[in-house]
């Protein structure tokens, strides 16, 4: 199984990398658009800025490589970000895999705190991506910008108002939390999308 981690300068590449060689998995990092579309699973991982990021997809033409893969994709963080169709942060057009806006907390009590940063509660949670978790599970986040829970969210969490934490669409798996960062829990997550879908 040739598991691939798009490579664009993201800040959690290499704790990406760390989590799949845990579970028996060496990860090719690489930009090569063959390797990429020759890979059995794709993780687009993401820690950076959406505008700058985009530009730099654009430059190299994976942006339109991305939404044209057609094996299992997983996207983390800023990766789940880029895949929504417009992100408040640097007013950015992105990927359109899923037709949503990504939007930025806005705090509503003088203790909220933005970014987002710690562990919080999955709930409402569905679909393969996230079976065999026990209920509520914890998992670790670190954003300022969020996906309203819609049409494909799998898992929901609170921090402000209810948002996304995980969707899903076709072949597309999104996490808002960090999976490599989230213990025995990011771990299932990992082995699910790697093993299981």
């Amino acid at each position: 199984m040739k598991a691939v981690i798009i490579d664009y300068n993201a800040g959690n590449i290499r704790s990406v990398e760390n989590a799949l060689k845990r579970l028996g998995v060496e990860p090719v990092i690489t930009a090569d658009k063959r390797q990429i579309c020759q890979a059995d699973k794709v993780i687009f991982p993401g820690v950076g800025e959406a505008a700058t990021t985009m530009s730099f997809l654009r430059e190299r033409g994976l942006d339109l490589l991305i939404k044209s893969l057609t094996q299992p994709v997983l996207g983390i963080c800023l990766g789940m970000q880029l895949m929504c169709r417009y992100s408040e942060e640097g007013d950015t057009q992105c990927l359109g895999i899923f037709d949503t806006e990504v939007k930025r907390f806005i705090n509503q009590r003088h203790e909220d705190k933005v970014p987002h940063m710690g562990w919080n509660t999955l709930y409402n949670i569905k679909g393969e991506l996230l079976k065999g978790l026990p209920a509520n599970p914890y998992v670790y986040f670190v954003h300022s910008y969020y996906v309203p829970v819609g049409d494909y969210t799998i898992a929901t969490t609170d921090y402000i108002q209810p948002f996304s934490s995980a969707i899903q669409k076709d072949n597309f798996y999104a996490t808002q939390f960090h999976p490599e960062k989230s213990g025995s829990i990011g771990e299932q997550i990992l082995k699910n999308f790697l093993f299981e879908i």
